[in-house]
């Protein structure tokens, strides 16, 4: 099947992409809901997850993802793969992620990852860049205590922006990630690093 073709961006605070989600059904999205969530926000095309999801079946995996057509083109692949512990779910996280997290049991949350997010580079296209305040907020009200945030990004105002969201939060312990924790990379670490540019990474830990 051909690869769906997509614009690479879109504005998050036009009139379409300002509609509220359903929260989440969280028992009907997996075959055993108890295991442990990565929820990585602003998944794309969901090939890391799809990765992951077979590496370490032990958890579960939730792909959140602005553009519908790789949502739907993301869970076709996992149907196909037969991964019952991967969803992705169509959603403007930078508006409506704590909405759609509504029916997330408490501790099922364990890990979030964001993973070179757009960056907006003009000045006045700042208010579209995807981590907020909010987000920062809904993702420590949601994680269990001692569940971990991982952040990347090859754009350094990007990094410093996003990382002191997370810090005056007040609600994460900081630490160094000189390395990806995880097995698996995405398309655009790979990319970033076949060039040999550097990559911005933080852990970031629940209190």
């Amino acid at each position: 099947m051909p690869r769906v073709r997509v614009h690479q961006h879109v504005n998050p605070l036009s009139p379409f992409y300002r509609q509220a989600p359903e929260p989440l059904v969280y028992q009907e999205l997996f075959a055993d809901a108890a295991k442990p969530l990565l929820l990585d926000i602003g998944c794309a095309r969901g090939r890391f997850l799809l990765r992951m999801a077979a590496a370490e079946p032990d958890r579960n995996y939730l792909g959140v993802e602005i553009r519908e057509p790789l949502v739907a083109e993301a869970n076709r692949l996992a149907e196909e793969a037969g991964l019952s512990n991967l969803h992705y779910s169509f959603c403007n996280a930078m508006l409506w992620l704590e909405r759609l997290l509504e029916g997330i049991p408490p501790g099922v949350l364990e890990t979030v990852t964001i993973q070179f997010p757009d960056p907006w580079f003009k000045k006045k296209h700042a208010k579209r860049r995807m981590v907020n305040t909010e987000m920062v907020e809904t993702i420590a009200s949601n994680l269990k205590p001692g569940g971990r945030v991982f952040v990347q990004t090859d754009i350094e105002f990007l990094a410093d922006e996003m990382f002191d969201l997370f810090r005056v939060n007040g609600k994460f312990d900081e630490e160094e990630a000189s390395e990806n924790p995880f097995p698996v990379k995405t398309e655009r670490e790979k990319a970033v690093e076949d060039r040999q540019f550097p990559v911005y990474r933080r852990l970031f830990v629940r209190k």
